[in-house]
C-alpha cells in the first residue's frame, strides 16, 4: 500500500528538522508552483489570478491564490502547525560532566520522553550572526549522527520498567562529545559563519528515516507526523485546487505545541492581518472584510488519536477511529475543537463530493484530549470551522505512526474544499458551490 504521496512525504519530513525548515521546505513547493512572495513591510499589489505567499519569523507562512473572475470574496482557509515536541538548546549550551560535553537543553512540547532515548540525534534551526550592524538569519543543519541521550542500564535504575519518573533536569540532556566542546565554537566551525555570532534558535531532532510497514505496508513511520502529515497532505490539495470564485488561504503555523503565544502563533493577528490586506489590495471597502468572513470557512488540520492496539479501552466505545480509514472530524463538548453539527456537515458533504471516507473522533468521556490551534485562530477570525486530522499511534513520540492512505484521502478532501464556494444566506442555509 505504498504510494507517490506517501513516499514524498517522508522526503518532505527529511528535508524539514525544525520550523525553519519546514517553512522553507513549503516555499520550494509553492515557488515551483508560481507563488509570489509578500513582504509585510511593503505595500500589497494583488491581481486576480493571483498566486503569494507570506512567510513570518521563517517560521510561519500563509500562502493564497486569488480567483481570476472573484465572483464571490470569501475565504476558504486550511490551517496546520510546522512545529513538533523537541528539546531547545539553550543560549548557553555547554555542560561539563567528567569525560564528556553534553548539551543545556529544555523540553519543547509535551513529548513522550522514553521514546528520546538511544536515537541518532542531531541540531537544526537558524543562527543569528552579525555582519556590520547587520543582523543576518542563516538556517542550518547538522544534518549528522552528532547527539545521543543514553539510557542509563537496568543495572542502575532496577525501577526502570516499573514507572520510573524522568527528571528533564537531569535524565535527558545529550551528549555530542567525549571531549571538551565549546557549542558556539562547534556552529562557527561546522557552518563557516562569518561575522559574530549572537544567538540561535536550534532544536534536536530525530535523524532515523521514516519507513513503511505492516504485513501490506499499510503503515509509515516517520518523526513529526504530528503535524507536518497535514501540512504536506494540505498543502497538495491547496497547489492542485482551481477555484474561480474565491481566495484560497493555506496557513502552516509555529509554536501550537507550546501554545501559540507568539507573533508566528495562531493566536496572533498574522491571519487576520493577511486577509485584512488582501480586501484592501483588492479595492474593496473596509465593509467587506466582515461580509467576507460571513461566507468563509476555515479547517484546522491536526493529527488524532487512532485506537491503541494495545489499549483500546482508552477511546470512546463508538468514536473511535483508524489509520487507512479516512479522515477524522474532531468534536469536543468543551469546545477543544471548533467542529459543531454545521461545520462537520459541511465537511462530510466535502468528502462525499470527493468520494473520501470519514470518521468521527471523541475522547472518552473522563479523559481529557489535547487542543488544536483551530478554536485559537477563530478567537482573531471568526468563521465557521471544522476540526480535522488523519489517525495516527503514538503521538508525541519520537517516532511516529500512521496509515498510507489517509495521504490520498486528505489530498483528494482538500483539493475538493479548495474548489468549492459557501454561501449563507438570511434563513442560516448554507449551500456549497463549485
Amino acid at each position: 500500500m505504498q504510494n507517490a504521496i506517501s513516499k514524498n512525504l517522508l522526503s518532505f519530513i527529511k528535508n524539514s528538522p525544525s520550523p525553519f525548515h519546514t517553512v522553507a521546505s513549503i516555499v520550494k513547493i509553492l515557488k515551483r508552483d508560481g507563488f509570489e512572495e509578500l513582504l509585510e513591510n511593503e505595500e500589497f499589489k494583488l491581481e486576480k489570478g493571483g498566486k503569494y505567499y507570506v512567510v513570518r519569523n521563517e517560521s510561519s507562512i500563509i500562502a493564497f491564490k486569488v480567483a481570476p473572475s472573484l465572483d464571490n470574496l470569501s475565504f476558504n482557509i486550511v490551517a496546520s502547525h510546522s512545529d513538533s515536541p523537541s528539546f531547545k538548546i539553550k543560549p548557553i549550551a555547554d555542560l561539563a560532566t567528567v569525560g564528556y560535553s553534553r548539551l543545556n537543553v529544555e523540553a519543547y512540547g509535551g513529548m513522550l520522553a522514553a521514546t528520546w532515548f538511544d536515537r541518532p540525534l542531531s541540531i537544526a534551526g537558524r543562527v543569528i550572526v552579525n555582519h556590520d550592524n547587520v543582523i543576518e538569519s542563516k538556517l542550518v543543519n547538522f544534518d549528522r549522527n552528532l547527539a545521543s541521550i543514553c539510557s542509563l542500564p537496568i543495572h542502575f535504575n532496577h525501577q526502570a520498567n516499573d514507572g520510573y519518573k524522568y527528571n528533564f533536569g537531569v535524565d535527558l540532556f545529550p551528549t555530542i562529545s567525549q571531549e571538551k566542546v565549546s557549542f558556539k565554537d562547534l556552529l562557527i566551525k561546522e557552518f563557516e559563519l562569518d561575522g559574530e555570532l549572537l544567538n540561535y534558535d536550534l532544536f534536536l531532532y530525530n535523524r532515523q528515516e521514516g519507513y513503511f510497514w505492516g504485513n501490506d505496508d499499510e503503515f509509515v513511520s516517520s518523526a513529526k507526523l504530528d503535524d507536518l502529515q497535514c501540512a504536506y497532505t494540505t498543502l497538495l490539495g491547496f497547489v492542485k485546487a482551481n477555484n474561480n470564485n474565491n481566495v484560497s488561504v493555506y496557513c502552516c503555523f509555529d509554536n501550537e505545541e507550546v501554545g501559540s503565544l507568539t507573533r508566528q502563533g495562531a493566536n496572533s493577528t498574522f491571519l487576520e492581518d493577511i486577509l485584512r490586506r488582501i480586501v484592501v489590495s483588492l479595492g474593496y471597502d473596509k465593509d467587506s472584510y466582515q461580509k467576507a468572513l460571513a461566507n468563509s470557512f476555515m479547517i484546522s488540520a491536526d493529527n488524532a488519536h487512532a485506537v491503541s492496539p494495545n489499549h483500546p479501552e482508552l477511546t470512546d466505545q463508538a468514536n473511535n477511529v483508524f489509520m487507512n480509514k479516512g479522515i477524522v472530524i474532531k468534536f469536543n463538548a468543551a469546545q477543544s475543537y471548533t467542529s459543531d453539527s454545521i461545520s462537520s456537515a459541511i465537511f462530510m458533504k466535502i468528502c462525499k463530493n470527493a468520494e473520501v471516507p470519514y470518521q468521527i473522533f471523541t475522547n472518552k468521556s473522563g479523559i481529557r484530549g489535547g487542543g488544536t490551534l483551530g478554536n485559537i485562530s477563530a478567537s482573531h477570525v471568526s468563521v465557521c470551522s471544522v476540526d480535522i486530522g488523519l489517525a495516527q499511534l503514538a503521538m508525541h513520540s519520537a517516532m511516529e505512526s500512521a496509515g498510507t492512505m489517509d495521504n490520498e484521502y486528505m489530498v483528494k478532501a482538500i483539493k475538493e474544499y479548495y474548489e468549492s464556494y459557501f454561501i449563507t444566506t438570511l434563513t442560516g442555509q448554507i449551500t456549497i458551490n463549485k
